[in-house]
């Protein structure tokens, strides 16, 4: 691999619960950013130094270390003020980047979409407007250091371009409310559809998209319904929304949404609401869970964080352990409850998968049979977008045998026959 893809990743372990599990998330996303690790820094100490983070005697470890491996570029576990970057590089020589900014980049990397790109790009200046330095211009930056007739110039130019990530900010959220009209319009039609919505919602990389896949290989010959697999994180950015018709079941939607990492920068979260409206506005979340991984208990309690960031409280949960099938005493398919312990490349457990978000999606339905006159066009059309298990004619109108929701039956309580 090529000399600057190396990286050193570092991190203090007393300010963050499971210390472990975080390091090697942050690994993979070095590896998802198409970095690789070189070697970790740790250091345990019981508050950080506020102005480099690390101690001072951990500085100059990471500077020897950089050295001994050939590498120029530090990663650290956390969010580190403008301050500390600078004092950092400043003692070091090296180049730091916090997880965050990590993050944003290995995000600009997937976005594909306009509204993605958007959003990113929104986070990514949100983040860079406090840590700008007085120039871009390193040159510059030493001009100012001379005394203080510089000064006032190098404010200036700060200002300047403050100002101008700001009007840039502006204009891409400006773009990114037209975007997402457009997409609300089309949110507006599923919500009015009456279709139940269900999301697969969960950690990147769970194996959200490929159950998703798997489900329209069992219902559809279209390859063009599927959606982007890759075993990286965050190879989903964007929302894909597919319509699952079964027979002799009502139809329902699924999407299937960004995966979560633990620490999410706020920016992104908020950038990406509207992407993840799908899973506040879904009827059921079906949380996907590596069952292989053994931090899938941090994976799980980081998807519940960061739903409760987006405001999704309370919403009926299936629990989906893929990749059953790499975890030992594992006989096939098998359900508990509200938890299924299954394998997203075998079919089988996947029919199991649909009968058990049917059965959870259903529970209220029931079925009615209804006569429609023949004159009353508007109910027939309402009628025929409802799973009619059966249809037969009389000189009164159509006979119809439903599959109803509550709030169907309620509409059509007044039509309803033995």
């Amino acid at each position: 691999m090529e000399e600057n893809n190396q990286v050193i990743i570092a991190g203090v372990s007393h300010l963050q619960e499971d210390f472990d599990y975080s390091m090697n998330e942050l690994a993979q996303l070095v590896n998802a950013n198409n970095q690789e690790v070189a070697a970790q820094v740790r250091q345990n100490i019981d508050q950080i130094n506020g102005k480099t983070y690390f101690g001072s005697g951990k500085v100059q470890e990471i500077k020897q270390l950089a050295q001994y491996h050939n590498v120029t570029l530090i990663i650290v576990n956390d969010e580190l003020t403008p301050a500390q970057v600078r004092n950092l590089e400043k003692a070091t020589q090296l180049h730091f980047l916090d997880r965050t900014e990590l993050i944003l980049q290995v995000f600009a990397q997937r976005a594909h979409s306009r509204q993605a790109q958007l959003q990113v790009a929104i986070a990514q200046l949100q983040y860079q407007l406090p840590r700008i330095h007085p120039s871009g211009n390193p040159l510059d930056q030493q001009r100012g250091q001379g005394g203080l007739a510089n000064r006032g110039a190098g404010e200036s130019q700060l200002e300047l371009n403050r100002r101008t990530i700001r009007q840039r900010i502006t204009k891409l959220k400006q773009e990114l409310q037209h975007v997402e009209k457009t997409l609300t319009t089309q949110s507006t039609r599923r919500q009015n559809s009456r279709l139940p919505k269900v999301a697969l919602v969960g950690y990147t990389n769970a194996g959200k998209s490929t159950t998703l896949n798997g489900i329209l290989d069992l219902i559809t010959d279209h390859d063009s319904k599927k959606v982007f697999v890759k075993d990286q994180l965050f190879a989903t950015l964007d929302t894909s929304i597919r319509k699952i018709t079964l027979p002799q079941q009502p139809s329902f939607l699924l999407s299937d949404t960004v995966g979560f990492v633990s620490k999410l920068p706020h920016n992104l979260i908020e950038a990406f609401k509207s992407t993840l409206a799908e899973a506040k506005n879904a009827d059921l979340l079906v949380q996907v869970i590596d069952a292989s991984d053994s931090q899938r208990q941090q994976m799980m309690q980081t998807t519940q964080q960061t739903l409760l960031e987006i405001g999704i409280t309370n919403k009926p949960m299936l629990y989906a352990y893929n990749k059953s099938d790499l975890t030992p005493n594992y006989h096939g398919v098998e359900v508990a409850g509200n938890n299924i312990y299954y394998s997203a490349l075998q079919p089988s457990s996947l029919k199991t998968l649909i009968q058990l978000i049917c059965q959870k999606l259903f529970d209220k339905y029931q079925t009615i049979k209804v006569l429609v006159p023949f004159n009353n066009s508007q109910l027939n059309q309402y009628v025929n977008q409802l799973t009619i298990q059966s249809q037969s004619y009389n000189n009164d109108g159509t006979i119809y045998h439903l599959l109803v929701s509550p709030t169907d039956y309620s509409y059509l309580a007044a039509y309803q026959i033995n």
